[in-house]
């Protein structure tokens, strides 16, 4: 599904946090989004399924998101944080959870599909959540997204707090799963290197505002701006 964002602004407190921001995201690609810390990146996710409020337009297909029923949109609009968001209770119930939001079940044999998808043994269904090892969470959070069958996923940092390998797991994982469901991903990513080995498209945000985007933003950067971030030479904005 494509998104489509128009002259978009976040304030927070009465700053402003996201400056008239434009930009489309095609459908089933994979977009990073990076920048400087504080530049908005993960404000920008949590405005996309309505966590906190902005102004202008934001279209999921040619339906402004503002028209759609909150648990609906957060459906077709599914968000992995940096930390696993899961509550306590057993792997299935974390699962179920999405779902029975709109009284659907979620069949055990769906549940073990969804296990085997992000590499967790089918036996972890009975097992606590918080049992879980970090990198296992993050898994089961992904699974849990998915049982909802959104339409797009946004990530903030997923690999950030896990050791390398980890990491490196993780990104595979989603990579492979964008393919196998056919969605549209938007990934703030603060490793460089991760974000040329999976993106499409990438989005460079600084002090609010989008100051590039392309699929060539590494090899051939357009703004001065973006050749010194990229370089890691970049001063406070």
């Amino acid at each position: 599904m494509k998104l489509t964002i128009r002259n978009l602004s976040i304030y927070r407190q009465d700053s402003l946090i996201v400056q008239n921001l434009s930009t489309q995201i095609p459908s089933g690609s994979l977009t990073t989004i990076i920048g400087p810390s504080g530049s908005g990146k993960s404000t920008l996710l949590l405005s996309l399924n309505r966590l906190i409020p902005s102004q202008g337009e934001i279209f999921l297909g040619k339906t402004d998101i503002n028209t759609i029923e909150i648990t609906s949109l957060r459906r077709r609009i599914g968000m992995v944080f940096q930390r696993p968001a899961l509550f306590s209770g057993t792997v299935s119930e974390n699962l179920s959870y999405g779902p029975s939001l709109i009284n659907e079940a979620l069949s055990i044999t769906e549940q073990q599909q969804l296990l085997t998808n992000v590499g967790l043994d089918i036996s972890f269904l009975d097992r606590n959540a918080s049992t879980l090892s970090e990198g296992q969470q993050q898994r089961l959070s992904l699974a849990r997204t998915l049982a909802n069958k959104p339409e797009i996923l946004l990530l903030d940092e997923p690999t950030a707090p896990l050791d390398p390998h980890a990491a490196l797991k993780i990104e595979e994982l989603i990579t492979t799963l964008q393919k196998i469901y056919n969605m549209t991903v938007l990934w703030i990513t603060h490793d460089l290197n991760q974000a040329k080995r999976v993106s499409d498209n990438t989005l460079l945000l600084v002090g609010g505002k989008l100051i590039e985007e392309g699929p060539n933003i590494f090899s051939t950067p357009k703004d001065p701006i973006t050749s010194l971030f990229i370089k890691g030479e970049l001063e406070e904005y």
